[in-house]
Protein backbone atom coordinates (compact mmCIF):
# COMPACT_ATOMS: atom_id res chain seq x y z
CA UNK A 1 0.00 0.00 0.00
CA UNK A 2 1.68 3.78 -1.21
CA UNK A 3 1.69 6.22 1.71
CA UNK A 4 0.22 9.34 1.26
CA UNK A 5 3.10 12.11 1.10
CA UNK A 6 0.93 14.96 0.23
CA UNK A 7 0.98 17.00 3.74
CA UNK A 8 3.62 18.44 5.68
CA UNK A 9 2.73 20.32 9.33
CA UNK A 10 2.91 24.03 9.42
CA UNK A 11 6.29 24.02 10.12
CA UNK A 12 7.71 22.38 6.59
CA UNK A 13 8.34 18.81 8.21
CA UNK A 14 7.33 16.20 6.03
CA UNK A 15 5.01 13.02 7.29
CA UNK A 16 3.55 9.92 5.19
CA UNK A 17 0.20 8.09 6.11
CA UNK A 18 -0.48 4.75 5.07
CA UNK A 19 -4.50 4.61 5.61
CA UNK A 20 -6.52 1.19 6.27
CA UNK A 21 -4.01 -1.35 7.46
CA UNK A 22 -6.21 -4.09 8.85
CA UNK A 23 -5.29 -4.88 12.54
CA UNK A 24 -7.26 -7.88 13.86
CA UNK A 25 -9.62 -10.72 13.51
CA UNK A 26 -12.88 -8.21 13.27
CA UNK A 27 -11.59 -6.41 10.24
CA UNK A 28 -11.44 -2.96 11.30
CA UNK A 29 -8.48 -1.15 10.07
CA UNK A 30 -6.11 1.84 11.30
CA UNK A 31 -3.93 4.42 10.03
CA UNK A 32 -0.14 4.58 10.38
CA UNK A 33 1.82 8.61 10.41
CA UNK A 34 4.95 8.64 10.60
CA UNK A 35 7.81 11.22 9.46
CA UNK A 36 9.05 10.69 5.79
CA UNK A 37 11.90 9.80 4.47
CA UNK A 38 13.69 7.08 6.53
CA UNK A 39 15.55 4.15 4.75
CA UNK A 40 12.77 1.41 5.82
CA UNK A 41 12.68 -2.05 5.51
CA UNK A 42 9.75 -4.38 4.61
CA UNK A 43 6.58 -4.28 7.40
CA UNK A 44 3.09 -5.84 7.46
CA UNK A 45 1.68 -6.90 4.32
CA UNK A 46 4.44 -5.34 2.06
CA UNK A 47 3.81 -1.97 3.74
CA UNK A 48 7.03 -0.21 3.60
CA UNK A 49 7.94 -0.33 7.49
CA UNK A 50 11.09 -0.31 9.72
CA UNK A 51 13.53 2.57 9.56
CA UNK A 52 17.39 1.23 9.23
CA UNK A 53 20.19 2.89 11.44
CA UNK A 54 18.27 5.68 12.83
CA UNK A 55 16.51 2.86 14.94
CA UNK A 56 12.91 2.88 16.07
CA UNK A 57 10.60 5.88 16.24
CA UNK A 58 8.95 6.72 19.29
CA UNK A 59 5.02 5.15 19.15
CA UNK A 60 1.72 6.20 20.11
CA UNK A 61 -1.29 4.12 19.98
CA UNK A 62 -4.23 6.82 19.56
CA UNK A 63 -7.57 6.02 20.26
CA UNK A 64 -10.30 8.45 19.19
CA UNK A 65 -13.51 8.80 20.86
CA UNK A 66 -17.61 7.25 21.08
CA UNK A 67 -18.30 7.77 17.22
CA UNK A 68 -17.91 4.13 15.30
CA UNK A 69 -15.41 4.12 13.07
CA UNK A 70 -13.78 7.92 13.08
CA UNK A 71 -9.95 7.18 12.67
CA UNK A 72 -9.86 10.08 10.29
CA UNK A 73 -10.99 12.71 12.93
CA UNK A 74 -7.65 12.15 14.40
CA UNK A 75 -5.85 12.29 12.10
CA UNK A 76 -5.13 16.29 12.12
CA UNK A 77 -3.46 15.95 15.50
CA UNK A 78 -1.95 12.20 14.28
CA UNK A 79 -0.03 13.96 11.70
CA UNK A 80 1.48 17.21 14.00
CA UNK A 81 2.52 14.24 16.06
CA UNK A 82 4.05 12.51 13.87
CA UNK A 83 5.60 15.45 12.67
CA UNK A 84 7.77 15.95 15.58
CA UNK A 85 8.98 12.20 15.06
CA UNK A 86 6.92 9.82 16.23
CA UNK A 87 5.24 6.64 15.07
CA UNK A 88 0.96 7.48 15.21
CA UNK A 89 -1.26 4.57 14.74
CA UNK A 90 -4.89 5.74 15.13
CA UNK A 91 -7.23 2.73 14.58
CA UNK A 92 -10.94 2.39 14.12
CA UNK A 93 -13.22 0.88 16.66
CA UNK A 94 -16.81 0.99 17.50
CA UNK A 95 -18.26 1.86 20.58
CA UNK A 96 -21.86 0.51 19.47
CA UNK A 97 -19.93 -2.92 19.18
CA UNK A 98 -21.96 -5.67 22.05
CA UNK A 99 -19.29 -5.12 24.19
CA UNK A 100 -18.63 -1.48 23.58
CA UNK A 101 -16.02 -1.60 21.89
CA UNK A 102 -13.50 -3.34 24.09
CA UNK A 103 -12.27 -6.31 21.85
CA UNK A 104 -11.49 -3.97 19.09
CA UNK A 105 -9.49 -1.28 21.02
CA UNK A 106 -7.40 -4.77 22.64
CA UNK A 107 -6.58 -6.08 19.51
CA UNK A 108 -5.43 -2.79 18.39
CA UNK A 109 -3.27 -2.48 20.74
CA UNK A 110 -1.96 -6.28 20.11
CA UNK A 111 -0.97 -5.30 16.97
CA UNK A 112 0.81 -2.43 17.73
CA UNK A 113 2.89 -4.66 19.92
CA UNK A 114 3.21 -7.40 17.33
CA UNK A 115 4.08 -5.02 14.36
CA UNK A 116 5.25 -1.78 15.51
CA UNK A 117 8.77 -3.10 14.74
CA UNK A 118 8.28 -3.68 11.75
CA UNK A 119 6.54 -0.16 10.92
CA UNK A 120 9.71 2.30 12.33
CA UNK A 121 8.98 1.81 15.93
CA UNK A 122 8.71 0.06 19.00
CA UNK A 123 5.99 -2.55 20.03
CA UNK A 124 6.65 -2.99 23.46
CA UNK A 125 7.23 0.36 25.30
CA UNK A 126 5.16 2.69 23.71
CA UNK A 127 2.19 5.56 24.82
CA UNK A 128 -1.13 4.41 25.45
CA UNK A 129 -3.18 8.07 24.12
CA UNK A 130 -7.02 8.67 24.03
CA UNK A 131 -9.43 11.20 23.29
CA UNK A 132 -13.00 11.77 24.93
CA UNK A 133 -14.00 7.62 25.49
CA UNK A 134 -10.46 6.72 24.42
CA UNK A 135 -9.04 8.81 27.10
CA UNK A 136 -10.62 6.62 29.88
CA UNK A 137 -10.11 3.36 27.61
CA UNK A 138 -6.18 4.24 27.74
CA UNK A 139 -5.93 4.58 31.27
CA UNK A 140 -8.02 1.31 32.55
CA UNK A 141 -5.74 -0.51 30.02
CA UNK A 142 -2.75 1.02 32.88
CA UNK A 143 -4.83 0.40 36.07
CA UNK A 144 -5.54 -3.10 34.84
CA UNK A 145 -2.58 -4.65 33.43
CA UNK A 146 -4.09 -7.83 33.52
CA UNK A 147 -6.63 -7.03 30.49
CA UNK A 148 -3.42 -7.52 28.46
CA UNK A 149 -1.38 -10.29 29.88
CA UNK A 150 0.14 -8.04 32.23
CA UNK A 151 1.78 -5.39 29.52
CA UNK A 152 1.97 -1.54 30.42
CA UNK A 153 2.31 1.34 27.97
CA UNK A 154 5.55 3.71 28.83
CA UNK A 155 2.90 6.62 29.36
CA UNK A 156 -0.84 7.49 29.40
CA UNK A 157 -2.30 10.13 27.50
CA UNK A 158 -5.73 11.55 27.85
CA UNK A 159 -7.26 14.26 26.14
CA UNK A 160 -10.79 15.24 27.03
CA UNK A 161 -11.86 12.36 29.05
CA UNK A 162 -14.17 11.46 31.34
CA UNK A 163 -12.88 9.03 33.87
CA UNK A 164 -15.92 8.20 36.14
CA UNK A 165 -17.54 5.85 33.31
CA UNK A 166 -16.51 2.62 32.77
CA UNK A 167 -13.39 2.43 30.66
CA UNK A 168 -14.28 0.70 27.49
CA UNK A 169 -10.86 -1.75 27.72
CA UNK A 170 -12.21 -2.67 31.10
CA UNK A 171 -15.71 -1.76 32.29
CA UNK A 172 -14.49 -0.25 35.58
CA UNK A 173 -13.80 3.16 35.82
CA UNK A 174 -10.69 4.59 36.57
CA UNK A 175 -12.05 7.06 39.06
CA UNK A 176 -13.18 4.20 41.07
CA UNK A 177 -10.19 2.04 40.69
CA UNK A 178 -7.96 4.09 41.82
CA UNK A 179 -9.22 4.20 45.09
CA UNK A 180 -9.75 0.82 45.53
CA UNK A 181 -5.48 0.58 45.00
CA UNK A 182 -5.24 0.51 41.63
CA UNK A 183 -1.94 2.71 40.55
CA UNK A 184 -1.61 3.04 36.61
CA UNK A 185 2.12 2.74 37.16
CA UNK A 186 3.65 5.10 34.45
CA UNK A 187 3.38 9.10 34.45
CA UNK A 188 -0.11 10.33 33.50
CA UNK A 189 -0.43 13.38 30.95
CA UNK A 190 -4.04 15.16 30.31
CA UNK A 191 -5.11 17.93 28.46
CA UNK A 192 -8.39 19.30 28.37
CA UNK A 193 -9.99 22.26 26.45
CA UNK A 194 -11.05 24.96 29.01
CA UNK A 195 -14.38 25.75 27.03
CA UNK A 196 -15.39 22.29 26.63
CA UNK A 197 -19.16 21.97 26.79
CA UNK A 198 -19.12 18.17 26.03
CA UNK A 199 -17.01 17.14 28.56
CA UNK A 200 -16.58 19.68 31.64
CA UNK A 201 -12.48 20.07 32.16
CA UNK A 202 -13.13 19.18 36.02
CA UNK A 203 -13.67 15.64 34.68
CA UNK A 204 -9.84 16.00 34.27
CA UNK A 205 -8.80 17.93 37.02
CA UNK A 206 -10.57 15.43 39.05
CA UNK A 207 -8.50 12.41 38.15
CA UNK A 208 -5.33 14.75 38.14
CA UNK A 209 -6.04 15.79 42.03
CA UNK A 210 -7.09 11.68 42.41
CA UNK A 211 -3.44 11.01 41.01
CA UNK A 212 -1.77 13.41 42.83
CA UNK A 213 -3.07 12.87 46.53
CA UNK A 214 -0.58 10.13 46.82
CA UNK A 215 1.93 11.51 44.64
CA UNK A 216 1.87 9.60 41.18
CA UNK A 217 3.27 11.48 38.19
CA UNK A 218 0.37 13.17 36.76
CA UNK A 219 0.42 16.52 34.53
CA UNK A 220 -2.48 18.24 33.40
CA UNK A 221 -2.89 21.35 30.48
CA UNK A 222 -6.16 23.53 29.53
CA UNK A 223 -5.69 25.42 26.31
CA UNK A 224 -8.44 27.72 25.65
CA UNK A 225 -10.42 25.79 23.13
CA UNK A 226 -13.40 23.06 22.81
CA UNK A 227 -13.64 19.58 23.24
CA UNK A 228 -13.12 19.50 19.05
CA UNK A 229 -10.38 21.75 18.81
CA UNK A 230 -8.29 19.99 21.48
CA UNK A 231 -7.81 17.85 19.12
CA UNK A 232 -7.48 20.79 15.75
CA UNK A 233 -10.51 19.80 14.45
CA UNK A 234 -13.89 21.75 14.97
CA UNK A 235 -17.62 19.98 14.99
CA UNK A 236 -20.01 20.26 11.61
CA UNK A 237 -23.57 19.45 12.71
CA UNK A 238 -24.39 18.88 9.11
CA UNK A 239 -21.54 15.83 8.95
CA UNK A 240 -22.18 15.44 12.95
CA UNK A 241 -18.93 14.84 12.62
CA UNK A 242 -15.18 16.88 13.75
CA UNK A 243 -13.93 17.51 10.56
CA UNK A 244 -9.88 19.36 10.14
CA UNK A 245 -9.69 23.35 11.20
CA UNK A 246 -7.34 25.95 10.77
CA UNK A 247 -9.16 28.29 13.73
CA UNK A 248 -5.97 29.99 15.86
CA UNK A 249 -7.17 28.13 18.97
CA UNK A 250 -7.46 24.67 18.20
CA UNK A 251 -4.33 24.33 15.82
CA UNK A 252 -2.24 26.10 19.04
CA UNK A 253 -4.54 23.54 20.92
CA UNK A 254 -3.32 20.76 18.30
CA UNK A 255 0.02 21.75 18.95
CA UNK A 256 0.36 21.41 22.48
CA UNK A 257 -1.23 18.16 22.35
CA UNK A 258 1.54 16.41 19.69
CA UNK A 259 4.06 18.29 22.02
CA UNK A 260 2.63 16.39 25.10
CA UNK A 261 2.76 12.77 23.24
CA UNK A 262 6.39 13.31 21.69
CA UNK A 263 7.38 14.79 25.01
CA UNK A 264 5.71 11.36 26.70
CA UNK A 265 6.81 8.87 24.41
CA UNK A 266 10.63 9.97 24.77
CA UNK A 267 10.46 9.60 28.37
CA UNK A 268 9.48 13.39 29.55
CA UNK A 269 8.30 13.53 33.36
Amino acid sequence: MAPDMGMADTAGTAVETVRGLVYGPSGKRLDVHRPAGAARASGPSGVSGAPGASGAAPTVLLWHGIGPDEREVLEPLARAAAALGLLVLVPDWRSDAEDGGRAHLLESLAFVRKEAGGLGGDGESFVLAGWSAGAGAALGVALRPESVDGWRPSAVVGVAGRYDLPARTTGTAPLADLPAGRDPGVPVHLVHGSRDAVVDAHRSRDLAETLRAPGRAVTLQEPDTDHAGVIMTAYDPAADRCVPTTAEPAVRAGRLVAGVLAEAARGGA
